[in-house]
């Protein structure tokens, strides 16, 4: 079940991170979305800070038609370009916790109607996405 949660669209996975991540992946592809760069937080604070923490990820997630669309609209929409996904251990839960940015944050930040319709493909895409997992 995917629920919207305040600027994000998130699913529990009943498997652990491992196991979930290469399921996120393959469902983003489904929906035409390639990961442009994946953030290793867990590493790059154990680096950073030399702290520990559990493991997540952030994908830059991008499907090109509509994030082409989205720049012909507004170039400077592409602050708040790709659409960031990110896939985190709820260790207390024994589950993955996968949450994407809701991509109708654009329309609300940038104030341009033309966008609309890009957020909501975007938005259906995503959700769809979130679900199959």
């Amino acid at each position: 079940m995917v629920v919207l949660e305040g600027y994000s669209l998130k699913t529990i996975v009943d498997a652990d991170f491992d196991t979930a991540m290469p399921q996120v992946v393959a469902a983003l592809k489904e929906q035409g979305f390639g990961v442009l760069t994946e953030i290793d937080v867990k590493s790059t604070l154990k680096t950073k800070l030399d702290v520990d923490f559990h493991r997540y990820q952030i994908l830059g997630a991008c499907n090109p038609p509509l994030a082409h669309k989205a720049l012909t609209a507004e170039a400077a929409i592409g602050l708040l370009l790709p659409c960031n996904v990110i896939v985190y251990e709820d260790t207390d839960a024994g589950n993955t916790v996968v949450m994407a940015i809701d991509p109708m944050t654009m329309v609300q930040m940038s104030n341009n109607p033309a966008l609309q319709e890009v957020a909501e493909q975007a938005r259906q895409k995503l959700e769809t996405a979130l679900a199959a997992l």
